[in-house]
């Protein structure tokens, strides 16, 4: 089953690379072509070719100035970020943010002060002083504390909010 919809995937980022019969433009001469803009982040951009001279082919140009392979490129490389990774990248960027000592490490002060600012996002009714909340932290801070360290490092966390969102 698994090896059929990793097939179904395939076929289904290849067909847009298949279906061009669009022919390809022909090539301006380098004194009217713009500058590449760069669309991917990970792919860098080629300057435009100075003039063109007659003993230049146009066929050695490399792919990464051709924009019919652009989006062969982009749809070879462009794959959507899972869970895990969106919680990942939001703890290594908000980390430092709660981290009020800077001792790399979340305390159950610093834990709490960042559960209640996600619960909040989430139900604008949320009170940090309820006592339902307050119980909600305790418990939290105990089930990402897995080490029982009195603290919470990034990996706790990351775990502790992967398995918060499975």
């Amino acid at each position: 089953m698994l090896k059929y919809a990793l097939l179904a995937g395939a076929m289904m980022l290849s067909a847009p690379a298949v279906a061009q019969d669009k022919p390809a433009t022909p090539q301006t001469p380098a004194a009217t072509q713009p500058a590449p803009t760069q669309t991917d982040p990970a792919q860098p951009v080629t300057p435009a070719p100075q003039a063109a001279t007659p003993a230049q082919d146009s066929t050695s140009m490399t792919t990464a100035t051709d924009p019919a392979a652009q989006p062969q490129a982009q749809a070879a490389t462009a794959q959507p970020m899972t869970k895990a990774q969106q919680i990942a990248q939001v703890v290594d960027t908000e980390f430092a943010t709660y981290d009020a000592d800077k001792n790399g490490v979340l305390s159950a002060t610093e834990f709490d002060a960042w559960m209640v600012a996600l619960k909040t996002a989430a139900d604008p009714t949320t009170k940090a002083d309820a006592p339902a909340t307050k119980k909600w932290l305790t418990l939290a801070f105990t089930q990402a504390d897995t080490d029982k360290s009195k603290s919470v490092s990034k990996t706790e966390l990351n775990g502790f909010l992967v398995a918060g969102n499975s």
